[in-house]
């Protein structure tokens, strides 16, 4: 659980944090026309609905004493014109409210997408994925009701309170000082509550938040999968249970809060309601007040005390907005691990020529590239140290069409070499260069489109195979995809499904056996047809039938590029142009497979202990 913070401090700081209102601002800028027209409407709404019991009030006094049926029916239309024209007002300005309020919904999560789809690989195996869907979802919206509702009751409560009181006092200021006497009950009444729903918005937030992960984490393929395998349901549905019950109670301790904070309010205003009845009917009584007066003061009164509680209340409502603008802030705020230069070099027709010079490499600690508060699991810390070495004074040189395997024990860095190669980290220490360019130079976007990768474990989009594919190349046409899945040995597989490229291969392509999802992986990567190809263990988990299919496949993608292969099946990797051993982090032998074998070292026992010698299965190309 997060520390508990002090309420009194964090209440203080919210109203004093200027820093966060103009960031609020900027946001809100695009849209200034319509709120400032938003607030006109709202103004003058406001100005109009203090005039009806002053039309009554002479209604009451004048035209029925005086039996003026003209001045009855002027009267009367009078009212009905004012309600007609509060109404469409209202109606004006929840038009531009919503407009406001849509456009500013769609501007943080957007920012909040954009943001995070560029935070590195490590943010994204740290972060609970529900607690960042309810930053997306939950927090904005509260961000936007600040602006919208919060702020459309702040002006029409505090115009309209202005109003009223000046009506009051110019018809009897006695009763009116005697009506205002209640109102520290009502501010101290607010100051108490404020805390406390403070308190309860943002554990309700973290709660519906750790609801939302189990769910988002139990509810795709793999979790449920795993729940089922291990016959965890009647624990998963306890485990959800104490999170459902977290949200619950703190939903009624809030609801009950308010509740009660509502009917003390209301017991203020009927003692008050009372008042004006009891000293308005003596004035009426000893000739002071008129009857019109007292009906008037009356139905002020109910309009007195109604902006009054919504102001206490927006006081709450703003501090708790607050808390969902720090939310989405602190997301915006997280430093970004991979930054563009300003100016970068554009990777013009790349020969896929890659240079690794002395590189060293460990990961960061939790302080960089993550957000803590979307990292907690239970009292669990993260490391805010950086990791041990993972990469010490690497240096290869891959040429235009050359295959480089990488091979050696778990943990020796082979993977983390590759992601660095892609720039998923950037080096501690050290360069990769890309055609000659450092690729910390070169625009992320061109040396995307310059390499391609296949894990041994590709992504698909719960999408259709087409789509998938496409998501390669977008203008891919359909014969395009037809040549790129005759290539990759999975358009045959294709054509026999009832849907052919409209199939639907579910979520994360389970619907796909592993042999078929490495096929269209390897056809997506034809369709970017890169320069440079990282096949990061391709056939790990493949039976000998499908890794056949995959490495006659991966032969044809990888003639004529620059190819980086991690393989523990070292049989697959004996034509490889250079094959660089790695073990804790360094390179410990390189050269042909024939060279490798004759210097009997690590290499040769990792071959010896997994296969026979003339093991076939390698990806064909001459060294």
């Amino acid at each position: 659980m997060r520390r508990r913070i002090d309420l009194e401090e964090e209440l203080k700081g919210a109203r004093l944090n200027r820093a966060v209102l103009r960031r609020v601002w900027r946001f809100i800028a695009a849209y200034h026309r319509r709120v400032y027209a938003f607030l006109v409407t709202v103004a003058l709404s406001s100005g109009i609905a203090v005039l009806p019991p002053l039309v009554f009030r002479r209604l009451i006094d004048v035209a029925i004493p005086a039996g003026d049926l003209a001045a009855i029916n002027l009267l009367a239309g009078v009212a009905l014109g004012l309600a007609l024209a509060g109404a469409g007002l209202s109606l004006v300005s929840s038009m531009l409210a919503v407009g406001v309020g849509e456009g500013l919904i769609f501007d943080l999560r957007s920012a909040l997408f954009d943001h995070v789809q560029r935070m590195p690989i490590a943010f994204f195996t740290r972060t609970q994925t529900g607690a960042l869907i309810s930053r997306l979802n939950n927090d904005v919206i509260g961000a936007q009701q600040a602006v919208t509702s919060t702020l459309s009751t702040a002006v029409s409560s505090s115009l309209g309170l202005a109003f009223t009181l000046f009506a009051m006092m110019a018809m009897s200021w006695q009763i009116t000082i005697l009506c205002l006497l209640l109102v520290p009950v009502y501010l101290g009444l607010a100051r108490r509550v404020g805390r406390i729903v403070q308190r309860l918005a943002r554990k309700q937030m973290e709660s519906n938040a750790r609801m939302n992960s189990l769910m988002t984490e139990r509810f795709n393929v793999s979790g449920a999968l795993l729940v089922k395998l291990f016959g965890r349901l009647d624990e998963e549905a306890g485990e959800f249970r104490r999170h459902a019950a977290e949200v619950r109670d703190t939903g009624v301790r809030r609801s009950l809060v308010g509740r009660s904070f509502g009917l003390a309010l209301g017991t203020v205003a009927s003692v008050a309601t009372a008042a004006v009845y009891l000293f308005g009917a003596r004035g009426v009584v000893q000739g002071s007040l008129s009857v019109g007066t007292m009906v008037s003061l009356t139905i002020y009164l109910g309009r007195l005390y109604g902006p009054i509680q919504n102001l206490t209340t927006i006081r709450v409502d703003v501090l708790s907005a607050l808390v969902s603008f720090d939310r989405v802030f602190e997301v915006l705020d997280a430093p970004l691990a991979i930054v563009e230069r300003p100016h970068p070099v554009e990777l013009k027709s790349p020969n896929g020529h890659i240079q690794v010079r002395d590189v060293w490499f460990r990961y960061p600690g939790s302080g960089v590239g993550s957000i803590p508060s979307l990292e907690e699991a239970g009292d669990a810390q993260l490391p805010s140290e950086p990791s041990d070495w993972i990469l010490r004074g690497v240096s290869l040189s891959a040429e235009p069409g050359a295959m480089i395997a990488l091979v050696g024990p778990s943990g020796a860095g082979k993977t983390t070499l590759s992601n660095l190669v892609a720039r998923l980290y950037d080096t501690t220490y050290g360069s990769i260069l890309s055609d000659g360019r450092d690729i910390r130079d070169v625009s992320l976007q061109s040396l995307a489109d310059s390499i391609g990768v296949v894990s041994q474990d590709p992504h698909l989009f719960h999408d259709s195979i087409g789509a998938n594919l496409r998501y390669a190349k977008p203008s891919a046409t359909d014969a395009e995809l037809a040549d790129a899945c005759r290539a990759a040995r999975i358009h045959d597989v294709i054509a026999a499904l009832p849907e052919g490229y409209d199939t639907i291969v579910g979520e994360r392509g389970y619907r796909m056996s592993g042999g078929e999802k490495q096929r269209l992986a390897i056809a997506r990567v034809l369709l970017k047809a890169p320069a440079a190809v990282i096949l990061d263990e391709a056939t790990a988990h493949l039976d000998s039938e499908n890794e056949a299919a995959v490495q006659r496949a991966l032969a044809t993608a990888l003639e004529g590029r620059t190819s980086i292969v991690i393989a523990h099946r070292l049989s697959t990797i004996r034509a490889a142009s250079e094959i660089i051993v790695l073990d804790e982090g360094r390179i410990v032998q390189r050269g042909t497979h024939d060279e490798l074998i004759a210097a009997d070292g690590l290499y040769t026992d990792l071959y010896e202990t997994q296969f026979a010698p003339g093991a076939g299965g390698e990806v064909g190309r001459a060294s």
